[in-house]
C-alpha cells in the first residue's frame, strides 16, 4: 500500500513537470513573435516597494532592437557576456572557472550569460541560489535555440533591471541620460552597463572605484565583441572608433560628448 501510495506521488509529479515544461516552451515560442508585457521580477519589485511603504512605479518601455546603435550593443555585451555569439546559451569554460573559484565559499557567483540571464528576468526570481542557477542552465539553451541570438538580445535590453523601478535600456536612457536609447553615445552605454551587477545601488553617475574599472574596460573592449548584426539607421556609428582616454573625474564620463 506505502509502495504503492509512493509509485502514485512520483507519477503525479512528473504529470505536472510535463505539463509545465509545456507550457513554459509554448510561452518561449510566444516570446519569439510577442514583446513579454511583464516580467516576475517587476512584479517582485513591486510587492516588495508596497511592503516597504513606498508605491514605486516599474517603468518598462520597448524598443527594438534595429533602433539601438550597434555599439551600444557591442558595449552592453562587452560588459556582459563578452562571448555571446560564441556560445550556445551557456558558456562552459566561464561556469568552470567560476566553479573553481568558489570552492571553499559560502557566497555562490555567478556566469551567468546574456541568455541565462534573460532566462531569470522573465521566468524566475532574483537572488542566488544553486536552484534558480540549474534552472537557468536547463531553460537557456533551450530559449536561446527557440528565440536565436539576435531576440534574445533584443529581450535582454529592453527587461533586464537597470535600477529602482526601471527597466530596460529605453528607460534607463531617459532615466539617467534624458534621451532615447536610439541617441546613446558609447561612453553613455559603457556607463550604464558599469553597473548592471548591482544596479539599484550603482549609478552611472556616481562611479565607485570599482565600477570606473568596469566601465573603462568596456571602452577599452566594446569595438571588439560580436554581437547579431544586420543594416539599420541605429547601425551608422558601426566602424567609429572612439579615444580611450577618458576625463579626469568620473562621475563626468558618461555625460562627455563624443563623436558618437
Amino acid at each position: 500500500m506505502r509502495h504503492r501510495r509512493r509509485t502514485s506521488w512520483i507519477a503525479a509529479v512528473k504529470r505536472w513537470a510535463v505539463i509545465a515544461g509545456s507550457v513554459w516552451l509554448l510561452v518561449v515560442f510566444v516570446y519569439r513573435f510577442i514583446n513579454p508585457p511583464i516580467t516576475p521580477l517587476i512584479v517582485i519589485r513591486y510587492v516588495q516597494s508596497l511592503w516597504s511603504g513606498v508605491d514605486r512605479e516599474q517603468s518598462l518601455s520597448w524598443i527594438p532592437l534595429a533602433s539601438i546603435p550597434l555599439p551600444v550593443q557591442q558595449a552592453v555585451v562587452a560588459a556582459e557576456d563578452s562571448r555571446f555569439m560564441d556560445h550556445w546559451g551557456i558558456d562552459v569554460g566561464a561556469v568552470g572557472t567560476v566553479l573553481d573559484q568558489t570552492q571553499g565559499r559560502r557566497r555562490l557567483r555567478g556566469a551567468s550569460t546574456i541568455t541565462m540571464q534573460t532566462v531569470k528576468n522573465l521566468f524566475l526570481w532574483p537572488g542566488r541560489s544553486y536552484i534558480r542557477k540549474f534552472l537557468e542552465a536547463l531553460m537557456a539553451p533551450v530559449a536561446g535555440f527557440v528565440w536565436g541570438k539576435r531576440r534574445t538580445l533584443e529581450i535582454y535590453l529592453n527587461v533586464i533591471e537597470w535600477g529602482d523601478g526601471i527597466y530596460g535600456i529605453e528607460e534607463a536612457a531617459r532615466e539617467y541620460f534624458h534621451h532615447g536609447a536610439r541617441d546613446l553615445t558609447v561612453r553613455e552605454a559603457a556607463a550604464l552597463a558599469s553597473i548592471l551587477p548591482n544596479p539599484r545601488k550603482l549609478s552611472p553617475a556616481l562611479m565607485s572605484h570599482v565600477t570606473r574599472r568596469r566601465y573603462d574596460r568596456i571602452l577599452r573592449e566594446w569595438s571588439r565583441v560580436q554581437v547579431p548584426v544586420w543594416y539599420s539607421p541605429a547601425n551608422r556609428y558601426s566602424n567609429v572608433k572612439i579615444p580611450q582616454k577618458e576625463g579626469k573625474r568620473a562621475a563626468d564620463a558618461p555625460h562627455e560628448k563624443s563623436a558618437l
